[in-house]
């Protein structure tokens, strides 16, 4: 259900503002958002795992919360990040 250390490695060096930046929105976010997938798939196949479906719903939540501060701080960011990653909005 989580995401490996390598995949995580690979999702901070694409989405990386700077060198060793691991706390900018956009890091963040791209993070939420794989672990989103993976917690997703996993509910397709246990669809009764209610308390995996609470932390899927406090995720998408952070991720919102992350998406609205970048999108009232750099609107041009917040654009060029919902593209890369495919989300809607």
């Amino acid at each position: 259900m989580s995401i490996t250390a390598e995949r995580k490695t690979a999702l901070i060096g694409e989405y990386a503002t700077t060198a060793g930046d691991t706390g900018s929105p956009e890091v963040q976010v791209a993070i939420l958002s794989e672990r989103i997938r993976n917690l997703t798939e996993h509910l397709q196949l246990h669809p009764k795992d209610f308390h995996s479906r609470r932390g899927l719903l406090v995720m998408v939540g952070q991720r919102r919360r992350l998406l609205d501060y970048l999108k009232r701080k750099d609107s041009s960011r917040y654009d060029t990040l919902i593209q890369r990653l495919g989300l809607r909005r």
